[in-house]
């Protein structure tokens, strides 16, 4: 039997007045959601290293897929605040599940709606919005991560239609995902974003097994074996990498706020365990040691809280650089990689189990940490905007 999901969302100096009735609105909704329906089986799921797949109706009907994508093209028409706040409700409940929502709402459905043609947005984003079509992006490669300009996948012109061949790596949701958007490299060899479809003849997802991290999100490869691509499945204008570099913006700023929700999760977890659990007879909250993790986690969180907010304040004004963005993901993600590694010693040995959700938070976050964009190198594009100096090469 699992337990009840006790989570009490921590708001030290009332952020919580700087949102609308709607932001909190849709907030409610996705932490009820995650209470009822993520909670209560994560732990299986992540122990099995399943992704829970009848999920994704739920996500599609808290507004998760694409929240900030116009109502026309299915999508909730959302800010950017509201959708920092899905993520974060989501990671709350688990990095995995929220990495199966970035994924669809800022790898695949923003590309298709910003560079897409309008017949690529008729045909595609209604169906990703409601679930019925899932999702993937194609851009680190084998050999190519850090550097994506480096990518050796390619398409070239046949006449009637482009045939890509390479591989991708790391590929979230992959293995399931009915279309994937993919970067690749032309004649001339400029990258260009395209559309691939399940059931093209030579592309295939094999599944990425035996991970020690997001255990309950589906990790797999794109294998393009001539596969013959339709010219209108071609996104038409846009050439080079600021398309990919676009969509991991905003799948970033998303990170910016979800990593802070599992540090939340770590948290409250911790707070309450340090009240309940007598150590020489007394709760080990009433400890200074004790105290000093706990006071230096909501510290922590409380910054993180007020510079998503203000990220999100910023990018609704579209005035949020990608510079900003890249500070905001790093920063949260260590933020919450610290803070779980505080609360699992707090638990003592309690915090290894799936008793409690710190372990998994901890493993998820290793790969958070990673992806889209290593912390070594978002502390690169700061330093870079901040001396002039490129240290990149």
């Amino acid at each position: 039997m699992s337990k009840k999901d006790l989570y009490e969302a921590p708001d030290y100096f009332v952020v919580d007045e700087l949102l609308t009735d709607e932001h909190k609105l849709i907030r409610e909704s996705a932490r009820d959601w995650v209470k009822k329906e993520v909670s209560p089986i994560i732990e299986d799921y992540a122990q099995r290293a399943e992704f829970p797949k009848h999920l994704i109706k739920g996500l599609a009907e808290i507004g998760a897929f694409g929240p900030t994508i116009p109502v026309e093209y299915g999508g909730a028409g959302l800010d950017y605040i509201a959708y920092g706040i899905l993520m974060q409700e989501i990671e709350r409940g688990d990095s995995g599940i929220r990495s199966t929502a970035s994924v669809q709402g800022s790898l695949v459905m923003y590309p298709i709606f910003t560079f897409g043609t309008e017949e690529q947005r008729k045909k595609f984003l209604p169906k990703l919005a409601s679930g019925e079509m899932m999702g993937c992006f194609g851009l680190t490669e084998p050999d190519h991560g850090s550097n994506p300009s480096g990518m050796t996948a390619n398409i070239k012109d046949a006449g009637s239609h482009y045939v890509l061949n390479g591989a991708k790596m790391w590929i979230s949701n992959s293995p399931f995902a009915d279309i994937a958007v993919v970067w690749a490299k032309d004649e001339e060899g400029k990258i260009r974003g395209l559309i691939v479809e399940r059931g093209m003849e030579g592309f295939s997802t094999p599944e990425t097994h035996n991970k020690w991290s997001l255990r309950a999100s589906a990790t797999g490869e794109l294998v393009f074996d001539n596969v013959k691509i339709p010219k209108e499945n071609i996104f038409p204008t846009i050439k080079g990498l600021k398309g990919p570099l676009s969509c991991l913006n905003q799948a970033r700023y998303g990170i910016a706020w979800g990593a802070l929700g599992a540090a939340m999760d770590c948290y409250d977890t911790a707070l309450r365990y340090s009240k309940e659990r007598v150590q020489f007879g007394k709760p080990i909250g009433g400890f200074q040691l004790q105290q000093k993790k706990l006071a230096e986690m909501i510290t922590e969180i409380t910054k993180g809280q007020l510079l998503v907010w203000r990220l999100g304040a910023l990018k609704n004004e579209n005035r949020a650089t990608p510079e900003q963005i890249s500070m905001a993901k790093r920063n949260s993600v260590e933020t919450a990689l610290n803070i779980a590694r505080e609360a699992r010693q707090m638990l003592g040995g309690m915090g290894i189990t799936g008793e409690y959700p710190i372990m998994r938070h901890m493993m998820n976050l290793e790969s958070v940490v990673t992806y889209e964009g290593t912390h070594d190198i978002h502390l690169l594009i700061t330093g870079m905007d901040v001396t002039g100096l490129n240290a990149f090469s």
